[in-house]
C-alpha cells in the first residue's frame, strides 16, 4: 500500500461514489479503507523533543570536581562524536536536479511524508499544494484522485513508492543495482507497518481526538469542515480501529507497534542505517511513515518502550531541514 485515500472524503462521501482504493482493495468494508487516515504529525516541536530526548540520557550532576571534569570531557567527546556522525544530504548533480517539483498532499498523510522525506534528504526543492479532502478542487485537473501526486517538470507521478522509484531512476542514472534487502523492507513498510498505525493512534477516544485535532488544525478545511471532521471523524475512527484490529489479527495494538519497531531495529543489525553509513530507500520509507505519528502518544510510547529512538534521531539529523519552498 503506497497511496492514501482521504479519511474525510470517505467519512462524508456517499459510499456509492467513493473512488476505488486499489492499495487496500482486499479490505471488504468502507471502514477498512479508511486505514490510511492515520497520517498524523507532531504536536511537539523539534526543540521540545530534543530537550525531552537528551534530558533522559544526560548524566546527573555531581558536586565532585573530578566528576565534573570527567563529565565535561565526556560531554565534549560525545559532542565531537555527534558532529562527525552527521550524514550529509545526497543532493543530485545540478544537471540532474528537476527544475520544478510540485507535491499535492495532505499535510498529515504518511505516504506524502514518505515522499517528503525523500525530497528533503536529497535536498530537492519542492512546492506544496495542500488538497482539501472534501472537494479536492486542487486536483480537479487530475484523473487520479488520491495523494500524493508529484508533478516533476510538468510530468505527473502517482503513488508514493512509484514516485520514489522514478525519482531515483532519474537522479541515480548510473546505479541500476537492485538491493534485495532494501526492497524487502520497503515492502514491509507498505504491507505491514502501515497496518499497525491506525489501531494505535485511534486506540482510545482521547488518542483519536488528539489525532484529529492535528489533522483539522493543519489540513485544508473550511470552518464547518474542520468542526465536522474533528468531532465526527474522531468518533468514527475510534470505532473503525476496533474492526481494523480484528481484520489484521491484532490483539494488543501497542504490543504490535512495539514489535514492529523492534523488528526494524533488529534488521539494522548494529548498523547506523539499513543502508550502512547512510540511509537507503528503506530507511527513508520507515522514517517517512513514522514521522506523522512521532510525537503523538503512540509515537512517544513507541520511543520510550523500544530501541527505535536512536535510529530515528539519526534519521532526523540525516534528512535535515525541509527543502520545501515558501509559498
Amino acid at each position: 500500500m503506497r497511496r492514501a485515500q482521504s479519511v474525510y472524503s470517505l467519512l462524508f462521501m456517499p459510499r456509492s461514489i467513493v473512488p476505488p482504493f486499489a492499495a487496500v482493495e482486499a479490505c471488504c468494508s468502507l471502514g477498512e479503507r479508511k486505514l490510511f487516515a492515520n497520517a498524523i504529525a507532531s504536536t511537539y516541536s523539534a526543540a521540545e523533543w530534543n530537550r525531552r530526548w537528551w534530558s533522559a540520557s544526560s548524566p546527573s550532576a555531581s558536586t565532585s570536581s573530578t566528576s565534573v571534569k570527567v563529565g565535561l570531557a565526556g560531554a565534549l567527546s560525545f559532542s565531537l562524536a555527534m558532529s562527525t556522525a552527521v550524514v550529509a544530504k545526497e543532493r543530485p548533480p545540478p544537471e540532474l536536479l528537476p527544475k520544478e517539483v510540485v507535491l499535492y498532499q495532505y499535510e498529515a498523510c504518511p505516504f506524502c511524508n514518505k515522499v517528503k522525506a525523500y525530497l528533503d534528504y536529497h535536498d530537492i526543492p519542492y512546492k506544496v499544494v495542500e488538497v482539501n479532502p472534501f472537494g479536492k478542487k486542487e486536483i480537479k485537473w487530475s484523473d487520479y484522485k488520491k495523494v500524493p501526486i508529484l508533478v516533476v517538470d510538468g510530468e505527473q507521478l502517482n503513488d508514493s513508492s512509484v514516485i520514489i522509484d522514478e525519482l531515483t531512476r532519474r537522479i541515480h542514472v548510473d546505479n541500476s543495482i537492485v538491493d534485495e534487502e532494501e526492497m524487502k523492507w520497503r515492502r514491509w513498510v507498505d504491507e505491514h507497518l502501515v497496518y499497525v498505525l491506525s489501531p494505535n493512534i485511534y486506540r482510545s477516544t482521547s488518542e483519536a481526538f488528539e489525532s484529529f485535532e492535528y489533522i483539522t488544525t493543519h489540513g485544508n478545511f473550511s470552518f464547518t469542515e474542520r468542526l465536522t471532521a474533528k468531532y465526527a471523524g474522531a468518533a468514527v475512527m475510534y470505532m473503525v480501529s476496533k474492526k481494523l484490529k480484528k481484520k489484521h489479527g491484532i490483539t494488543d495494538e501497542r504490543a504490535a507497534l512495539y514489535e514492529a519497531a523492534q523488528t526494524w531495529t533488529k534488521a539494522l543489525d548494529g548498523r547506523d542505517f539499513l543502508g550502512g553509513s547512510k540511509p537507503n530507500l528503506a530507511d527513508l520509507a520507515v522514517f517517512g511513515v513514522l514521522r506523522p505519528i512521532r510525537y503523538l502518544k503512540a509515537g512517544r510510547d513507541m520511543v520510550e518502550n523500544t530501541n527505535i529512538g536512536e535510529w530515528y534521531q539519526r534519521m532526523e539529523a540525516a534528512v535535515g531541514e525541509s527543502s520545501r519552498l515558501p509559498v
